[in-house]
């Protein structure tokens, strides 16, 4: 089921927030994932989060300023079911376009992307990592 988040929820969102970036983004040093934790918690309580939830357990969740996707994450043992391909059904039945973007290197996600029909619209140089990303974008 899909419903928005309930600020009681916060923990359990940033717990798959660090754990997903540490595993998915190995390539990044763990420090910067545990450094930017406050400041991603502060914002994702101002920004519009879709949980994904079976019976209680948030299993994923997808994070939106208006129709940018600032992330998608879905626990490592929930993955493959198709939950996050859910969370961007339910975020393209909202919104006519979606953009994003995604690390080069984080090549599941980029394929990802590209099966929920977004497309690369430019590359460029994610300045606080030093990482080459994608920018995406979907329409209807």
């Amino acid at each position: 089921m899909i419903e928005q988040l309930n600020e009681k929820d916060i923990n359990q969102i940033m717990d798959i927030w660090l754990k997903e970036n540490k595993r998915t983004h190995n390539y990044i040093s763990e420090e910067y994932w545990e450094s930017n934790f406050e400041g991603v918690k502060k914002e994702i309580l101002k920004a519009e989060i879709y949980v994904y939830k079976e019976k209680e357990e948030i299993c994923g969740f997808i994070g939106l300023s208006r129709t940018y996707i600032a992330g998608i994450f879905v626990k490592k043992e929930k993955q493959s079911m198709g939950i996050g391909s859910k969370l961007i059904e339910y975020c393209k039945s909202k919104y006519s376009e979606l953009m994003l973007k995604v690390y080069v290197k984080n090549k599941r996600a980029v394929a990802f992307y590209e099966r929920k029909e977004f497309k690369v619209i430019k590359k460029e140089i994610d300045e606080k990592t030093n990482e080459k990303e994608y920018v995406m974008a979907w329409k209807k």
